[in-house]
Formats: C-alpha cells, sequence, structure tokens
C-alpha cells in the first residue's frame, strides 16, 4: 500500500503541474477569441488603464469555467503520455496496478475540479458576466478618441464629417479643413471650408471647440419658414475667423446595469428559477388576454356580466347559418362592401396577431436563455470529468508525451465539442430543438467516447489499428478478401491425395445435402431468424474441413492445383443464419424496425452469396478430385525432401 500512495504521489504531482500550466494557456487562448470578437470596442476610445484592468479581469473570470476541461483534457492527455513514452506505465501494470487503480487519485481531483466548477459558474460567474456586460455596452456608448486622420472623412464627432487634407503634429493646427455638418436633416445641411483650424477640447470633456480661419460657410435655411417654394434659399457667410462648439462626450460612463436583468448569463440558479416564474407568469397572463381578445372576436360578444356571456356564447354556438345563401340575396354593391370590409378586418386582426406573436416570441426566446443558462452550468462541470476520461485513457493509448501529439488530439476533441455544442446550442435558441437536447448534444456524444476509451486502454487493446477497423466494416458491408495460396519452394511432407479426395466428394455430399435442405434462395424466415433461432453450424463444420483439406493440398508440388486452391472462396460461416449470438440483441433489432430491415436484407443477400459460393466449392473440388485422379497421386508417393 505504501508503494501505491507514494505512485499516486508521483502521478498528482506531475498532473496538477502540468494542470496549471494548460489552465493559464487555455485561459489566454479564450481571453484572446473573445477580444477578437469586441476589438472595434476597444480600438480608438482613449479607454484608461483601470478601465482597461477591469474588462481583462471580468473576461478572465469569464472564460475559467471554459478553459477548465480544456486543461484537465490537455494536463491528463500529456501525463499518461509521458508515462507511456518511458516505459513507466509498463512497469505499474507489470507490478500488478491496473491502468483503473491508476486513474483512481486523478479522477477523483477530476470530480472536485467538476464541483469547482459548477460553484464558479453559480456564483462568481454570474457576477463577472453581469460586470463585462455592462463594461462592453459603455464602451460602445463612449464617444471615439479625437484622431482625425489626414485625406479621408473622418465621422467620429457626431452630426459631422471632417476632411483634413494636412495636419501638423506639433502645433496641432488642421490645414485644407472641410466640414460637412448635418442637423435635423440632410436639406438644413452645412459645408464648411477652411484655409485652416484647430480643434481644442473643453476642460469638462463635453464639447469640443474648433477654430477656424479664412474661409466661407455655405448653409440651406429651413425650407419651412418659406412654404412650399421650389427654391430653397441658402446663406454664405465669409469669415476670417470663426469658433464653433460641438458636443462630444470624450469621458466614460458605466451604464445602468438594470438594463442587464433580463441577462440569463448574469444569474445563479436560484434567480434563473425566480425569473422562469416570473416570466411563466407574465406571459401566461398575456396569453390568457390574447385567448379572450381571440374569443371575442370570433363570436362578437359585447362587454356584459359573466352569466350573460356564457349564455350568449351558448346560444350562438348552437346557431347555424347559410352564407353563401344570405350573400347570395345582396345585390352587387353590398356584396362587394361585405367582401371589403371582411378584407380590412382580417388583415387587420392579422397584424395584430402578428404583433402579438412578437411578443409571444420574445417570452419564448428568454425563457429558452434561462433554460439553456441553467443546463450549461451543469454541462460544462460534467464536461471536466467527461474530458478527463478521455484525456487519461488517450494518452495511455498514444503513449506520447510532450505538446506535439498531445496538443493535436486535444484540440481535435475541443474542436467536436466546440461544434457540437455551439449547434445545439444555436438550435436551441431558434426554439428548432428542444433545449434539454441542444444542451446534452456534446455531452451525450463524448460520454460514449470516454467510456469506450476507458476500456480499451484498460484492456490494452488497439484504438488506431487501422487494419482492424478496415476488417469491421468490411464484415458489416459484407466485403471479403481474395484468397491467395502461393506455391511453396521447400515442400517437407507431401499431400495425402487420396485421403484428401475422399474429403473433398464427401464435402461434395454434404454442401448438395445442406443446399437442398435451407433452400437458400429463398429470403429467411423472419421468426426463426429473431424470435426463435435453433443453432446451425453446419456450414462453420464444413468450412473447417474444407480449410484443412486446403492446408494440406497447398505442399503440393503440381501447379494447377495451387491455381485451383486461390479459386475457394472464403465462406461466411454464421452470417446467413442471425444477426447476433445473443438472442436477447436479435429480439431487439426486429423491434427497431429499421435495424431490423436493415439486417433482415442483409442476411437474405448472404444467403443468396453463400449459395454461389457452395456452388463454387463443388465446382473446385470436382475439378482438383479430376486432377488427382489423372495424375495419378498416390498416398505412397509421399516423401520427406528439403
Amino acid at each position: 500500500m505504501l508503494g501505491i500512495k507514494k505512485l499516486y504521489i508521483l502521478i498528482i504531482k506531475q498532473f496538477l503541474l502540468l494542470f496549471v500550466g494548460t489552465f493559464f494557456i487555455s485561459l489566454f487562448v479564450l481571453m484572446m477569441q473573445f477580444i477578437w470578437q469586441y476589438v472595434e470596442a476597444l480600438i480608438g476610445k482613449g479607454l484608461t488603464i483601470d478601465i482597461l484592468g477591469q474588462f481583462f479581469w471580468y473576461m478572465a473570470l469569464m472564460m475559467v469555467p471554459q478553459a477548465l476541461p480544456l486543461a484537465i483534457l490537455l494536463s491528463s492527455l500529456i501525463t499518461f503520455g509521458n508515462l507511456g513514452e518511458s516505459s513507466e506505465l509498463t512497469a505499474i501494470k507489470a507490478a500488478g496496478i491496473s491502468l483503473m487503480q491508476t486513474l483512481r487519485p486523478l479522477a477523483v481531483i477530476a470530480i472536485a475540479i467538476a464541483c469547482g466548477s459548477f460553484y464558479f459558474q453559480n456564483n462568481i460567474g454570474p457576477y463577472s458576466k453581469s460586470k463585462i456586460a455592462q463594461l462592453l455596452i459603455s464602451m460602445k456608448q463612449k464617444s471615439p478618441e479625437l484622431e482625425i486622420p489626414e485625406g479621408v472623412f473622418y465621422d467620429g464627432i457626431p452630426q459631422c464629417n471632417i476632411y483634413v487634407q494636412k495636419k501638423d503634429l506639433n502645433t496641432g493646427m488642421l490645414y485644407g479643413v472641410m466640414i460637412y455638418k448635418m442637423t435635423e436633416s440632410y436639406e438644413d445641411a452645412a459645408i464648411i471650408l477652411a484655409d485652416s483650424g484647430m480643434l481644442q477640447s473643453t476642460a469638462e470633456k463635453k464639447h469640443l471647440l474648433l477654430t477656424l480661419y479664412s474661409g466661407e460657410w455655405f448653409e440651406n435655411m429651413n425650407s419651412s419658414e418659406f412654404g412650399e417654394s421650389a427654391t430653397i434659399p441658402y446663406r454664405r457667410e465669409t469669415f476670417w475667423k470663426k469658433r464653433i462648439v460641438l458636443d462630444f462626450d470624450g469621458d466614460f460612463n458605466l451604464a445602468d446595469a438594470q438594463s442587464l436583468s433580463q441577462n440569463a448569463q448574469a444569474k445563479s440558479l436560484n434567480q434563473i428559477r425566480e425569473g422562469i416564474d416570473s416570466l411563466n407568469h407574465t406571459y401566461d397572463s398575456i396569453g390568457r388576454a390574447y385567448f379572450n381578445d381571440a374569443k371575442r372576436f370570433t363570436y362578437n360578444i359585447p362587454s356584459m356580466p359573466k352569466a350573460d356571456s356564457l349564455r350568449s356564447l351558448a346560444d350562438i354556438r348552437s346557431r347555424t347559418y347559410d352564407f353563401d345563401t344570405l350573400y347570395a340575396h345582396l345585390d352587387m354593391e353590398k356584396q362587394r362592401s361585405a367582401v371589403n370590409n371582411a378584407l380590412t378586418k382580417v388583415n387587420q386582426h392579422m397584424s395584430e396577431l402578428d404583433f402579438k406573436g412578437m411578443l409571444t416570441q420574445d417570452g419564448d426566446y428568454m425563457l429558452r436563455m434561462h433554460k439553456m443558462e441553467a443546463l450549461n452550468k451543469f454541462v460544462l462541470s460534467l464536461s471536466c470529468v467527461i474530458f478527463f476520461f478521455i484525456g487519461a485513457p488517450l494518452g495511455a493509448i498514444i503513449r506520447k508525451g510532450g505538446l506535439g501529439v498531445p496538443i493535436i488530439v486535444s484540440v481535435l476533441v475541443f474542436i467536436v465539442f466546440y461544434i457540437l455544442d455551439n449547434a445545439g446550442y444555436r438550435m436551441a435558441r431558434g426554439g428548432i430543438w428542444s433545449v434539454w437536447f441542444g444542451k446534452s448534444l456534446a455531452t451525450a456524444v463524448l460520454a460514449p467516447t470516454a467510456v469506450f476509451f476507458t476500456y480499451k486502454a484498460n484492456n490494452d487493446s488497439a484504438v488506431f489499428n487501422l487494419d482492424s477497423y478496415i476488417n469491421l466494416g468490411m464484415r458489416i458491408l459484407g466485403m471479403r478478401r481474395k484468397r491467395s495460396v502461393m506455391h511453396k519452394e521447400v515442400i517437407i511432407n507431401d499431400p495425402d491425395y487420396r485421403h484428401d479426395a475422399e474429403e473433398l466428394s464427401r464435402i461434395n455430399d454434404e454442401v448438395t445435402a445442406y443446399s437442398h435442405d435451407h433452400n437458400l434462395k429463398s429470403p429467411p424466415n423472419i421468426i426463426k431468424v429473431f424470435f426463435k433461432y435453433q443453432p446451425d453450424n453446419e456450414i462453420e463444420r464444413i468450412s473447417e474441413e474444407l480449410e484443412a483439406v486446403i492446408e494440406d493440398l497447398s505442399n503440393t508440388r503440381d501447379r494447377m492445383i495451387i491455381t485451383l486452391l486461390g479459386h475457394y472462396p472464403v465462406v461466411s460461416e454464421k452470417a446467413h443464419t442471425r444477426p447476433f449470438e445473443r438472442r436477447w440483441l436479435n429480439i431487439l433489432s426486429a423491434i427497431l424496425i429499421p435495424l431490423g430491415a436493415f439486417l433482415y436484407i442483409r442476411m437474405w443477400v448472404f444467403r443468396l452469396r453463400l449459395l454461389a459460393d457452395l456452388r463454387k466449392i463443388k465446382q473446385t473440388n470436382t475439378k482438383i478430385i479430376s486432377r488427382i485422379q489423372k495424375k495419378g497421386f498416390d498416398k505412397s508417393t509421399r516423401h520427406s525432401t528439403l
């Protein structure tokens, strides 16, 4: 036990050191990805160091739950990859310690990290997301820092487009100034031309003072003062020096957090539960009001006491109307008026329904977002454990440490997780998929993958053996390799031709009897195949006897017989009898109709192919028997040779 405890300490130290390093690397990568999404809100706004520090701090806190699964995946993969590459994992198994025992302490740590991730998301994460959202809104509302470029129009000042031909960085003077100043509309636009000017900010950073020298001012007069005149007068002013005050808020103002009260990401589980109850109560009352409006519109019931309303509704429902007859008794003008009135009312109520539908869709959207955020806290926490049971077994299988192969594998696994999670999120957010299905899609796919890798690593199975997967695919699709029998240069013992000929003759009789008894041309019996299967090992026995004869005859020196041996097909021994060995799997496949139909057609195809194989075997047997008889091979000719 003391040795095992020391082993646990050694593995835990390696894992924790790698986990800390990979966590900060993962956090940095995720932060860079987030920054690129909002780079326009940061550049050119003149933000102070303390504002940027708050932004990066809350962004780092927000990205912690997403960085934890990736860090666990990468660190566990490198840890067990290093153990496998240095043959330490082999020594551990040789000492009688299984892989599951080796994984035990790190599994406990992974579960503890998952619990910590859930606590972080439920308590610290909502606050950080609320603050980062508040900062982003404030940054977007802040006016940009005043840096007017040369040779292009600058629209960073409200209601102004400024063009500067050249500027002096030392004195701050602007030369060749052209200003398009917009007021209430394009008709009231003003154009200002000046040889030079200077732009300064006021002390409170709420306005800009623009001083222009030697220029002209062209401005359209307000057309409302001159009635409907076709020509609009304008005002022209020539000035030597002119000062203009422009509105410009250059300070940073933190936005009101009250506008983020419906943000589901900024809520804990209790707050999400309360928010869902509040939304359900609000939109249920709106739905009941809409339903009552629809009933009043359908039956045109005026406001009245409840008892009278119910009696009138029952009275209306009991009546029957022949609208075609009533419409036919009207004259042409009244018919046209009735149709127009009906169309007007229908269009009106369709517009009302569209507007009401927009309100209910907003409510459904907010409900879905709250439910998705609640599930997301559990999914991200569970992904820590799943990624551990993917990374550690993969490291034991690949046996490659360092930062090469583990990083490639980790990135591929995380990309699969990100694509599935993002696709499920978008489909659930749009209401196309249910919330639980969309948010659990990635977990439902990766959890069986983790179980598969853990099982394979614990049993030292080859996961990345390409030939095994090719053989499995060929078996499923019914493909097979061609038999190849080569002529031997050195033969120890000659074949027993007489015995082999007798065996081939007997196999011909057995093949003929099997084909006649089982009627392989007809489709298989569904009841016998899926529910009342009787063991059928005859083809397996015949195949074993035939392989023994082929093995003996492969020692011949006769090239004709060698060629004929290559004509024997590789027989599928059980594929034509039933889909699976276990009875309950056969019953389950029959219940699952699409799978059962595929397996049934597959069995029928194998029966027809077996019939063709048996005919080929009979023909080849006959030719080999004839060749043996023709050459007069006899058992007495057998001898040893080198």
